[in-house]
């Protein structure tokens, strides 16, 4: 990222931020920066006791939604009709039973039950969520990856070109030439399986080795109450950081042959790369995609 000599680093939203860019932002920026990333977390931290999401987890009734947040909520529904609810927010207590809870006990209960349909939780999810049972929710599967976009805008009022990592889920807009960028091993993190060129858009990526504990991992299967086994680590890149963090997501469930066709860029759909356990490697013709031997 050479080109992008200035690179700001933070921690937010329980994780580390870089925001790279030619210029020292405006303190303006970086103030609104922090702002939006403190109210994200305001709305949707499931850590935090003070939340709406913690409200939502102890009393039912109908809680309003921001304009600026619909498209996550919209983004959710679609994922769950996609991957046959595979994809949804109410693993909140799922998870927290599996041990990754709000203090980070990392101890699974003896038994951990599956989540709760879509349906039986929220009605309307058009402008309020209308939650009909509390339910502890967990935006987790694109929550950062819409934080990544929201604070893109912001960096692009201020800068041509740039780059936002909220710890590896990028929006990136360059005018000096594309970025390359390692694609980690799924099990070394100390080596890469290969580099992609990019220089716009977002890339965004999910693994079963990071935040893994006891026999889970993040990525549960909420049919099941188990962690999902089949796939490693999943790289998606689209238009959108939301959209290529969900997908990610998605892919350790629903395979790219059956999500594909419901998007209309990238030509026949977004690209990926998918490694399985077994070791088989599944790509898009990605352009720039090298992988290593």
């Amino acid at each position: 990222m050479s080109r992008l000599a200035h690179d700001w680093r933070f921690d937010a939203l329980g994780t580390e931020w870089e925001i790279s860019t030619p210029e020292p932002l405006p303190h303006t920026v970086t103030r609104a920066v922090r702002t939006e990333l403190d109210r994200i977390d305001r709305v949707w931290s499931r850590f935090r006791s003070d939340s709406t999401v913690a409200e939502i987890a102890r009393r039912a009734g109908r809680y309003p939604i921001a304009h600026s947040d619909q498209p996550l909520v919209d983004w959710y529904r679609r994922l769950y009709d996609l991957t046959g609810g595979a994809v949804t927010p109410m693993v909140g207590q799922m998870l927290s039973d599996a041990g990754y809870d709000a203090h980070y006990t990392l101890r699974p209960q003896d038994v951990v039950a599956p989540s709760p349909r879509w349906d039986d939780v929220l009605g309307c999810h058009h402008g309020e969520l209308d939650v009909r049972t509390p339910t502890l929710l967990d935006v987790g599967a694109a929550g950062k990856g819409f934080a990544v976009d929201r604070i893109a805008a912001i960096v692009a009022e201020a800068a041509d070109s740039y780059v936002v990592d909220g710890s590896g889920d990028m929006r990136m807009a360059t005018s000096g030439g594309p970025l390359r960028i390692a694609l980690e091993h799924p099990i070394d993190p100390t080596r890469a399986i290969g580099v992609i060129t990019i220089d716009g858009g977002a890339i965004c990526a999910s693994a079963a080795n990071r935040r893994a504990w006891a026999d889970w991992h993040h990525i549960v299967n909420p049919h099941t109450a188990s962690p999902a086994r089949e796939v490693l680590a999943t790289w998606v890149i689209a238009p959108d950081a939301m959209t290529a963090d969900g997908l990610a997501t998605a892919l350790f469930f629903t395979p790219a042959s059956i999500l594909r066709p419901a998007f209309d860029f990238a030509d026949a759909g977004f690209h990926h790369v998918t490694i399985r356990r077994n070791g088989t490697v599944e790509h898009t013709d990605v352009p720039g995609l090298e992988l290593f031997a």
